[in-house]
């Protein structure tokens, strides 16, 4: 410590509580400017690094959002964030300018008799295991999954009964990591036999699954 503004030296008679306090009053001064030129320091290295993350388009209000690949029911690719949640898309297309987009075929009838039990929407263990060894071999992108069923009922029950198989067969997809698209369940509307006879009726209970390729 330096001494040389006080006419006395420490530990002589001259020295008295005067000097004693003004050497108190100078070194709390100087440790004070001291700690304030580290705080400017640590504020000028936060100022430095903390854009970095302010600074990614990815980052909206403070949210991190993970870009990616939407593909909407006719097959057409989009740009999306958090597949579309937070509106964020735009069409996905090549240099040229066309859009990107896959062709769909229906590849698997599924007929929900040897799926599900009557009324329900659970998959039996041999039904299971026939979906997955399904989508397993499709060699396809992704899929739409579209429950029906026979006339029987009303409108609104064969509706719900019809979406909550197809989510159920879409459930077997994605458990083994198929891309499903599209799940629509579209009841009795869509026969493909008549509603008259008993076979007519097993053949418009079904989940047809379509491919996109």
């Amino acid at each position: 410590m330096i001494y040389g503004l006080f006419r006395a030296t420490r530990g002589s008679p001259e020295w008295g509580l005067a000097e004693d306090l003004a050497v108190a009053r100078f070194e709390k001064s100087t440790l004070r400017a001291a700690f304030g030129g580290l705080a400017m320091a640590a504020l000028g290295l936060a100022a430095m690094t903390a854009p970095a993350f302010a600074q990614d388009p990815r980052v909206v209000n403070g949210e991190r959002y993970i870009p990616g690949i939407w593909i909407d029911p006719d097959g057409c690719e989009h740009w999306v964030m958090d597949d579309g949640a937070e509106g964020f898309m735009s069409p996905h297309r090549t240099r040229d300018g066309r859009p990107v987009c896959h062709r769909s075929n229906i590849c698997g009838v599924m007929q929900t008799d040897t799926l599900f039990a009557t009324d329900s929407h659970h998959i039996t263990p041999g039904g299971r295991a026939a979906l997955e060894n399904f989508f397993r071999s499709a060699n396809a992108f992704g899929f739409l999954i579209y429950g029906h069923t026979d006339f029987r009922a009303s409108d609104e029950y064969n509706i719900a009964l019809s979406n909550r198989r197809a989510n159920s067969v879409a459930q077997v997809a994605s458990s083994i990591g198929a891309r499903v698209v599209d799940i629509q369940g579209y009841g009795e509307r869509q026969p493909i036999a008549s509603n008259e006879t008993a076979a007519g009726m097993q053949q418009n209970r079904r989940v047809e699954i379509y491919c996109l390729r």
